[in-house]
């Protein structure tokens, strides 16, 4: 336990949120809410059974239909999804933990299946280059987005506000931005999947525009210090990777350095692949111009927690697939204990228990 105390050492972040490990839940998109986004008892549980953690990021939580890209993936634009959510924050406040819900709109990375033959939205009319979509209809191609009108551009960050005030009516300890792996706000930022000439393209502060005020909307409703961003700089998910993604984020890293976030939330780790645009942005790139709370992500074991802890590289790390097959991954840690085998992915977003609640806590062999 000794050589992993500082991962779990209690933090406080701006003074006013006390986690009692470093240790973080990542966002994990499962795909048990339904055809109708609501959380529901089943969800309850899986999230309550990993309440050890030092903060839970909910599962990316669409801010409105039109942000729908994912098969059975929760909502938060509806009283019944707001219900829904509190039964999953209450669970998990008794056992003293705390979640932080993650905003999630998918832009191109969706389907027209999904909008009732709608094409999805995105910054500009640039199709995803992937192999296919799981839609309610089945597999399909992806399609060619309709570019958004600055109309619908405000519309949307008005969205963002409306369900960031749904996350506050549902009890959660503050909500995270989700800027990146592709999704819409990533899809602003960058050169690849923006060719806009107005104000929300044709330069780095343009880019960063909507981010911003997608922040400054949500700052209405939320306090900025339960305000946190997700960024994917190094990230290929989705089709992604400019050539100019150094410049791009660390322009955006020295503006968001500029508010009192709770954290910024970076997938720095290559474990899911690099789009080798130029050299990855490490967390110590990071370290030097964001003045906050920083957390690391992606593909983190113990040991290269703790070094980054260590390091002073990050305050915070995130870990994702050990949490699934191991709810008790903190008290693995603590003492030591080996951990479980990850499971078959297909059983990952299944609609039943399997692969969600049935992973049983370590048990000391007699």
């Amino acid at each position: 336990m000794g050589k992993i105390s500082r991962l779990l050492n209690s933090i406080s972040i701006n003074s006013t949120l006390k986690l009692k490990n470093r240790i973080v839940m990542a966002p994990l998109t499962r795909g048990r809410s339904g055809s109708d986004r609501t959380p529901n008892a089943l969800m309850a549980d899986y999230y309550s059974q990993r309440a050890s953690a030092g903060l839970i990021i909910s599962e990316a939580t669409v801010i409105s239909k039109q942000g729908i890209g994912w098969l059975n993936s929760p909502g938060i634009y509806n009283n019944e999804q707001v219900e829904g959510w509190k039964k999953v924050v209450n669970d998990i406040h008794e056992k003293d933990g705390k979640i932080f819900l993650q905003l999630w709109h998918c832009g191109r990375a969706s389907h027209s299946d999904f909008h009732d033959g709608k094409l999805p939205v995105a910054p500009s009319a640039i199709k995803l280059n992937g192999e296919y979509i799981q839609t309610p209809k089945g597999k399909k191609d992806y399609e060619k987005p309709s570019a958004l009108s600055t109309e619908q551009i405000k519309k949307i960050i008005d969205d963002y506000k409306k369900a960031a005030a749904h996350a506050m009516k549902a009890g959660f300890d503050g909500v995270e931005i989700h800027g990146a792996n592709g999704y819409l706000i990533d899809q602003f930022l960058q050169t690849k999947t923006n060719e806009r000439k107005d104000d929300y393209g044709g330069s780095i502060p343009n880019r960063f525009r909507f981010l911003d005020e997608v922040l400054q909307g949500v700052m209405e409703e939320v306090s900025v210090d339960r305000i946190a961003v997700r960024l994917s700089p190094n990230g290929i998910f989705n089709d992604m990777g400019s050539t100019d993604f150094r410049e791009q984020f660390t322009f955006v890293i020295e503006q968001l350095s500029n508010f009192s976030l709770a954290y910024l939330h970076v997938m720095d780790g290559l474990a899911f692949g690099f789009h080798e645009q130029g050299e990855a942005m490490t967390l110590a790139d990071f370290r030097k111009i964001f003045k906050g709370t920083l957390m690391g992500n992606c593909g983190y074991t113990l040991e290269t927690a703790e070094q980054a802890i260590n390091n002073q590289y990050a305050d915070l790390i995130a870990f994702g697939r050990p949490f699934i097959s191991n709810p008790d991954l903190v008290e693995r840690f603590t003492n030591d204990w080996p951990l479980s085998e990850e499971g078959s992915v297909e059983i990952w977003y299944a609609s039943t228990e399997e692969g969600y609640i049935d992973f049983p806590e370590y048990q000391k062999k007699s």
